[in-house]
């Protein structure tokens, strides 16, 4: 059953969605790490990664609720959390006014980290196109005249950007330098980032439906989604074996300790009968990631 949103406070915490936020931070953690690991580790690139990252999150957070009431998926029929502007409290013109000002933080508090990190100004510039692509993609995720969400494209651009981009940008940033080997921990949080948007997904698969968002779910069936997310789960773990034996790291495999959590998660997701059982597992399998992360750090520098 929906909780009903009756304050402004209570209305702005629904849309930044502080449970969405650990898993944003687990990908610059996992880089970070991996830095450490090869004793480059810098202080600034990870409090400044961080924030950058937890900026982007809360500007695609309240982008998804403009653009989904905009677009018909946060309709009164949707099963889902209520969403602040789906609720009336906050209009779409204040929505619009803190995705400037969360887009504009989050240039900012970029520019610093790669001003911080970089002494070329080709990198500079290289990776300064990095961070507007990934504002636009934050924005533009439902939002706009095409949302590439409806399109069924926001595993690709989770699996980039929570993944592949994550890990290996925040690594390059604290060594300048690209390890081979830090390529499959981007695979394996690109995986367990894209399970949480296709949980997402599932659990929205009749309202986004209705409103003509072409998830992977809506296009493939919700039976074929859950064995697409089983499919990432493994793939994410299988990944993560791969980095142990090529670099010998094996005590790495401690983060399989938090497979348990995540076999939970998906045996939660495919036996539950509705939107509302489905949903508490979004907030479980971000925080499984999170703990996979912190395990796999405790590893690979142990």
């Amino acid at each position: 059953m929906k909780k009903e949103i009756t304050t402004k406070k209570e209305a702005w915490l629904h849309a930044v969605r502080l449970r969405t936020l650990p898993l944003a931070l687990a990908s610059i953690l996992a880089g970070s790490f991996l830095a450490k690991w090869q004793d480059e580790f810098r202080w600034e690139i990870l409090l400044l990664a961080s924030l950058t990252t937890i900026f982007l999150q809360i500007l695609s957070n309240l982008s998804n609720d403009y653009g989904d009431t905009v677009h018909g998926a946060d309709s009164a029929e949707r099963q889902g959390p209520v969403r602040a502007v789906q609720s009336g409290i906050i209009s779409l013109a204040e929505m619009k006014r803190a995705m400037y000002l969360f887009g504009f933080l989050s240039l900012l508090s970029g520019l610093l980290l790669i001003y911080l990190a970089l002494d070329d100004w080709k990198l500079f510039l290289l990776f300064l196109g990095i961070g507007i692509t990934a504002i636009w993609a934050a924005i533009t995720y439902t939002s706009g005249s095409k949302p590439y969400g409806y399109a069924g494209l926001g595993d690709i651009s989770v699996f980039v950007f929570f993944g592949l981009t994550g890990v290996l940008g925040t690594y390059f940033l604290h060594t300048l330098s690209f390890e081979p080997l830090a390529v499959w921990i981007a695979i394996s949080l690109g995986c367990f980032s894209t399970a949480v948007l296709n949980i997402n997904n599932i659990r929205d698969i009749e309202s986004d439906e209705k409103a003509g968002k072409k998830s992977i779910p809506v296009r493939i069936g919700r039976k074929k989604a859950v064995q697409y997310n089983w499919a990432l789960l493994t793939i994410g773990y299988l990944a993560l074996v791969t980095f142990a034996i090529l670099s010998t790291q094996h005590l790495s495999l401690i983060a399989t300790l938090a497979w348990p959590l995540m076999m939970r998660v998906g045996y939660g997701v495919q036996n539950a009968q509705n939107s509302a059982q489905t949903d508490p597992f979004l907030k479980k399998m971000a925080l499984s990631t999170l703990l996979w992360t912190i395990l796999f750090g405790l590893g690979v520098i142990f």
